[in-house]
């Protein structure tokens, strides 16, 4: 009888014990198990570039005309060709300083956009003169290599700024008046100049060479645009 209620009043004790035991294994193993690993974060999107300002009046200005110093320098303008495209850019900036004089030195919106899309009009006839069959050819001769010497010099004048557009104009229109004589005696000899011809040719180069440093070199110049502010 003794034995028998030892025997039952030992069973809850054995119970109890084999369950700490295995809690213990399940805790123990549920530690040993790693941890899933974190999920990678999701890069932010990247900046969208900031958006390049567009050229202001004076700088689209300063860029067309180093487009035209570059088609006179190459021989891709004519003289008839670079007096009309500098005739028309001293148009355009009469008329900007007209508008600015009327307006405190500002140019109205309006006022703008009628003079970029001059310019627009004026870029395309550009591109169409640097891009057409007419080029500038210089004879291997003395009257063709002062020809191309002066030609030079007006591209670089255009290119600093010493030379406005209006006295480019000027400029360009003396030389080809100057060319159109020499195609023309030419012409009549055969493709050769005579003795006196040449004298007279060169007389009007000469005066043409004084005209190119006398523009280059007086009170007048060629604004340059201010560099572009950096975003």
């Amino acid at each position: 009888m003794k034995f028998t209620w030892m025997k039952w009043s030992a069973l809850p004790v054995a119970v109890l014990m084999a369950g700490s035991v295995a809690l213990a294994q399940d805790q123990s193993s549920s530690g040993s198990q790693q941890a899933p690993p974190a999920q990678a974060a999701t890069p932010a999107p990247a900046a969208a570039p900031a958006e390049k300002p567009k050229p202001t009046v004076a700088q689209r200005k300063e860029n067309q005309q180093d487009r035209i110093a570059k088609g006179v320098q190459s021989g891709q303008l004519t003289a008839g060709e670079t007096a009309k495209l500098e005739k028309k850019e001293a148009a355009i900036n009469k008329e900007t300083a007209a508008d600015r004089a009327a307006n405190g030195g500002k140019l109205t919106a309006s006022e703008k956009k009628q003079v970029n899309h001059q310019q627009n009009q004026a870029s395309k006839q550009i591109y169409a003169d640097k891009h057409n069959a007419n080029t500038a050819h210089y004879a291997n001769n003395k009257v063709g290599q002062r020809r191309e010497n002066q030609q030079d010099r007006i591209a670089q004048g255009v290119k600093s700024g010493q030379l406005t557009a209006g006295e480019t104009s000027k400029l360009e229109n003396q030389q080809k008046g100057i060319n159109k004589q020499v195609a023309a005696d030419r012409k009549a000899n055969g493709g050769t100049l005579t003795a006196s011809e040449k004298k007279q040719i060169n007389k009007e180069q000469n005066g043409a060479s004084k005209n190119i440093h006398n523009k280059k070199h007086n009170g007048k110049t060629q604004p340059q645009a201010q560099a572009q502010p950096k975003p």
